[in-house]
């Protein structure tokens, strides 16, 4: 049996909750297609993000890595294309704020997923969920995530596909921040296209 490595974070900000936490916690255990799922929610903590991904693909050896993240206020999930090496923008859940910092000061400007994108945008819009390919994935940890994940499988010499999707609020978070949300019964089902789909 193969492992897919499936990761979200915790709450952080202005969102007390995560769905992609929620989303991780349902499938952790499951098996989908040829892949058992591996669940890990992280910290948003620019100084832990690094080793905890680093460790879990050593000591997993997972066949695809799928990195999950929050963006309060899109409507779609969103499939991200490209990581840049670089961290910017808000405080994280441990005071640190980044400022234009390098996550690999050797590491090349900018990194492309490896997971078939487009086969992922057809599977979800298929099943009528709103999708897209997003050439942006910020400057903050979801970033950082997918940068630290794609350039860790570079320089073990590894080919195993790997990258990044965003999803949108839960209608928790949307009632209480007035941002476009979707149920997490919604997200869970994007989720398990996804993964049946790599």
């Amino acid at each position: 049996m193969k492992t897919l490595l499936l990761t979200g974070f915790e709450p952080f900000l202005q969102f007390r909750e995560n769905p992609t936490a929620a989303a991780v916690k349902m499938f952790d255990g499951e098996v989908i297609g040829d892949y058992r799922i591996t669940g890990r929610v992280y910290p948003v903590a620019f100084d832990q993000i690094n080793e905890l991904i680093t460790s879990d693909i050593d000591a997993l050896k997972p066949d695809v890595v799928v990195n999950l993240g929050l963006a309060g206020g899109r409507h779609t999930i969103d499939i991200e294309r490209i990581a840049i090496n670089c961290i910017d923008g808000r405080t994280d859940n441990e005071g640190f704020t980044p400022d234009g910092e390098k996550i690999d000061a050797s590491g090349p400007d900018g990194l492309f997923s490896t997971l078939p994108i487009k086969r992922l945008e057809k599977a979800l819009k298929a099943n009528h969920v709103p999708a897209r390919i997003s050439n942006s994935a910020g400057t903050y940890l979801c970033n950082n995530l997918m940068y630290t994940s794609l350039n860790h499988i570079r320089q073990s010499g590894k080919s195993t596909p790997a990258g990044f999707i965003h999803v949108p609020a839960h209608h928790e978070i949307g009632t209480e921040l007035n941002v476009s949300s979707w149920s997490q019964d919604d997200i869970n089902k994007a989720v398990g296209i996804i993964l049946g789909n790599i």
